[in-house]
């Protein structure tokens, strides 16, 4: 096993991810967590698929997402490391997305909002989970968002 794997082996996501791909999405959409402020403790989570800017091969990566205005956010906070995480690095060197939703999949256009769009939409964000917050204390660079906007449906992911 690859440095790389070993460490999503042991991410702990990584159970989460195997079974919304065994399941095709029946289990794994909604993510058991701590309450939230609103009393919440489910996050909904999608599979963002992209293509490895040097190795060419597809990963999924489990994300919470929001929905607003008709797209879909992802957050590229890392847990509020001091660097971006693969999935976004791959995203931006490639263009390349495709995203399962539960149980439906699709290809998929992505932008970056800038500005006061982005300022806004973290206010959303922030709304969905106080951690959002603490990431971008945590760190000295800026927290990309991605809006996903779904295009084709497609097979859903596998292992």
């Amino acid at each position: 096993m690859a440095k790389g794997d070993a460490a999503a082996a042991s991410h702990p996501l990584a159970g989460h991810k195997q079974a919304y791909l065994r399941s095709g999405g029946r289990e794994g959409h909604l993510l058991a967590g701590e309450p939230l402020r609103d009393g919440r403790r489910f996050n909904p989570m999608l599979l963002l698929r992209t293509i490895g800017r040097t190795s060419g091969q597809a990963f999924v990566t489990p994300l919470m997402y929001g929905s607003y205005g008709g797209e879909l956010l992802v957050a590229a906070s890392f847990g509020g490391a001091d660097v971006h995480p693969s999935w976004y690095r791959n995203l931006t060197a490639n263009g390349e997305l495709a995203v399962q939703v539960a149980t439906q999949a699709y290809t998929a256009g992505w932008r970056e909002p800038q500005g006061e769009e982005l300022a806004a939409l973290w206010a959303y964000m922030d709304a969905l989970s106080p951690y959002y917050a603490q990431y971008r204390a945590a760190t000295r660079r800026v927290i990309p968002l991605i809006a996903i906007l779904l295009k084709e449906p497609i097979p859903v992911f596998t292992e």
